[in-house]
């Protein structure tokens, strides 16, 4: 009997079924690990930074050309014959007249969209995105197949109508509320899909354990759901923001065109003039725009790092 339980004592520990998942788990995010890492892939990575680099320093040179040089050749001749000038963003940032650039109101603009059109539709998404995930009701699965499916119509199918509900049934057009409702529009069927794809990989034992202690939707939504789902609210903040601070077409449509309403974007495609007159200008005008989506990428791109990277590997 003693030399039995001796021989079971000694004997290995069998693996359990959840160390086995998580060994499994542990390999495959070692295999994408040693992918990523490899020599050809940081070859392709470099390879595509300096693709998509080198159009943005040349358009960084020639803010800073003169008129007479951004003409009569390229911004490469900089390494030959190096000269810069600031004139093109003084002109921009502090000339005043009705040819000037004036970026001040559209730059105020661009903020007062921008910021409104990334929150409503990333906080309407959030909450439906929990519903369809953790809410059983009749109908769900159809209705976000629908949701999802709404991606596939153009967006330029859906200005007209959409403009004449604006002007004729509610006139708002040509106002702030109609660019952020028309942006909300166009962004919620996007965000709703990927943030369903997050908050559904939550475990639900942790949902389960939080109804056992009494907690109702509310408060499971806001104490559970929110803070495990900041990385993917950051990551698809991120890309809503910088679609509606580049947008034209959309803000074009329901701003009116006006100049108390009209975003930065529109006065950029005014710059030039009606015949490349005023072409020197843009590329300082350009990269003055760039501020601020370099701020929020930069000020969130920890959490964007951690929302492209949750859910590729599990345990």
């Amino acid at each position: 009997m003693s030399t039995d339980v001796t021989a079971a004592a000694d004997a290995p520990e069998q693996p359990t079924t959840r160390a086995i998942a998580t060994a499994a788990g542990g390999g495959k995010a070692r295999r994408v690990k040693e992918r990523l890492t490899s020599p050809w892939a940081t070859f392709a990575a470099i390879l595509i930074a300096t693709v998509w680099t080198i159009p943005t320093f040349g358009l960084l040179v020639s803010s800073f050309r003169t008129p007479e040089e951004i003409r009569s050749n390229g911004w490469w001749n900089i390494f030959v014959s190096p000269s810069f000038t600031l004139e093109n963003y003084v002109d921009v940032l502090t000339v005043q007249g009705a040819s000037s650039a004036n970026l001040g109101s559209y730059f105020v603009n661009s903020l007062v969209i921008a910021i409104p059109s990334a929150l409503f539709p990333i906080i309407i998404a959030t909450m439906a995105a929990y519903a369809f995930a953790w809410i059983k009701f009749r109908g769900s699965g159809a209705i976000f197949v629908l949701i999802f499916a709404l991606q596939i119509v153009p967006l330029q199918m859906a200005l007209i109508p959409l403009l004449q509900i604006f002007s004729e049934v509610l006139g708002i057009s040509g106002t702030f509320p109609a660019v952020w409702i028309a942006h909300t529009i166009f962004g919620l069927p996007l965000c709703i899909f990927l943030l369903h794809n997050f908050i559904s990989e939550i475990p639900g034992e942790v949902i389960e354990a939080a109804r056992v202690d009494g907690a109702n939707h509310t408060q499971i939504f806001f104490r559970i759901v929110i803070p495990l789902s900041l990385p993917a609210l950051a990551s698809i903040g991120i890309f809503q923001f910088l679609w509606v601070w580049n947008d034209l077409l959309v803000a074009l449509v329901f701003s009116g065109g006006t100049a108390d309403v009209a975003p930065l974007t529109q006065r950029l495609a005014e710059l030039v003039g009606n015949f490349g007159r005023n072409q020197e200008r843009l590329p300082a005008a350009a990269f003055i725009s760039l501020v601020v989506p370099l701020i929020v990428f930069f000020s969130l791109q920890r959490y964007f790092v951690r929302g492209l990277l949750a859910g590729s590997t599990k345990g």
